[in-house]
């Protein structure tokens, strides 16, 4: 620190005061957080959204399609296109009818795999696919798929519990490459050359045209990312998929079906009068609605609690051991009943046991025990003896009582 020797002020050197300015913006900062928090946090999560939006729009987009080339899931396809490419093979993938059309168009003689597990495409449609086709390879078809088809190929049941997994067994060149594959839920087929049958059967897993032109597969385990690394599926799948240069991947969605050929609403399977018998029942329904809610008037509020008589809750209880036919419940309760009221005259205390219970009331009576243990053991098996030993118990109380 110097001293200017005409003013007498002591100078401050630049770097401490450059310390105190820093200080004082701090300290500003802080004060203008404090005084505006509220905006600052606002802003905050604005900032964090904007950039989860951000990166969430500019990451891969990938679906949940069963069996899409764009599905990295299980169930998804992504695995076995990648490696279709890695091998040469263009896959490309459509996602509607007239997509699929126009890339066999382009394409002549390429592969369609088609997996269409709704049923959305009608006879005329795959019969234009499989005329563009150069080999058509078809995924767990429907019945109705099957039958627009037209290559004598039909289901036959599912792969049974016991044949977990499945042996080629044919003389396809694919097949047998591929050795072994699961057969956990799949679908058999019968009809032109069948591989992979389970024990017992002559249907298969897999069942193919002659010359190839048809491959019917009973299972989305060998193409799909989490079975395709199981047995032999990613040899299977990718001579099957990979015969040609190109591959049309293809997997129809709701608009692809045809109008007329969609189901019916069950305004369409409704008769006709039903358009008048629906009114018709909404008004009689509320003439009833307004005819009962008139007799009943409106409610009425009780103050609680309700005083109930313990006649009225014993006859009901009554009543409803005797609708259930619950002869057993009833003859538990009266035992217990006599047991408790007896003891209570008898000065036995509240723990006093059934044999004790009988043993003083012989003597109080001057009756043999065992006439009462009897009594008291007695088990009625129908509700006629029901009643009449309640009664017999009735009279050994008022004995009791009176003498």
């Amino acid at each position: 620190m110097t001293q200017d020797l005409h003013s007498g002020v002591t100078a401050v050197p630049s770097d401490a005061a450059a310390g105190t300015a820093a200080g004082s913006r701090a300290a500003r900062a802080v004060s203008w957080l404090r005084r505006h928090r509220a905006k600052a946090a606002t802003a905050g999560i604005f900032a964090v959204a904007l950039a989860v939006l951000i990166s969430t729009q500019l990451a891969p987009k990938g679906d949940t399609i069963p069996l899409s080339v764009s599905n990295a899931g299980p169930e998804g396809a992504r695995a076995v296109s990648e490696i279709l490419g890695r091998h040469g093979v263009t896959v490309n993938s459509v996602e509607t009818f007239s997509a699929a059309m126009d890339a066999l168009t382009d394409r002549p003689g390429s592969t369609l795999l088609l997996y269409d597990r709704n049923g959305f495409l009608d006879e005329s449609q795959l019969s234009e696919l499989t005329s563009e086709a150069g080999r058509l390879v078809v995924v767990t078809p429907r019945l109705n798929t099957l039958a627009a088809l037209r290559s004598g190929i039909s289901q036959a049941g599912v792969v049974p519990d016991t044949a977990p997994t499945l042996e080629p067994g044919c003389g396809l060149t694919e097949a047998e490459a591929a050795g072994t594959v699961s057969g956990e839920s799949g679908f058999l087929y019968d009809g032109g050359t069948i591989c992979y049958r389970p024990p017992g059967t002559s249907a298969g897993l897999l069942a193919s045209t002659d010359g190839g032109v048809l491959t019917v597969l009973g299972s989305t385990a060998v193409v799909s990312n989490s079975g395709l690394a199981r047995y032999g599926h990613a040899a299977l799948a990718l001579r099957m998929l990979g015969n040609s240069r190109d591959l049309v991947w293809y997997l129809p969605g709701l608009s692809d079906m045809n109008p007329a050929e969609s189901p019916r609403t069950l305004d369409d399977l409704a008769p006709p009068w039903a358009h008048f018998l629906g009114p018709w029942l909404a008004f009689v329904a509320a003439l009833a609605i307004a005819w009962r809610g008139r007799r009943l008037g409106p409610l009425v509020f009780e103050p609680l609690p309700v005083v109930v008589k313990a006649v009225e809750t014993a006859e009901g209880r009554a009543r409803l051991y005797h609708d259930s036919h619950a002869v057993d419940r009833a003859r538990d309760n009266l035992r217990a009943g006599t047991l408790v009221r007896l003891a209570k005259e008898l000065r036995l205390g509240s723990d006093a046991a059934a044999d004790d219970v009988a043993d003083a009331a012989a003597r109080h009576l001057g009756r043999p025990a065992a006439e009462i243990t009897e009594l008291l053991r007695e088990h009625p098996r129908n509700e006629t003896r029901l009643v009449q030993w309640s009664q017999e118990l009735e009279k050994l109380e008022n004995k009791v009582r009176t003498r």
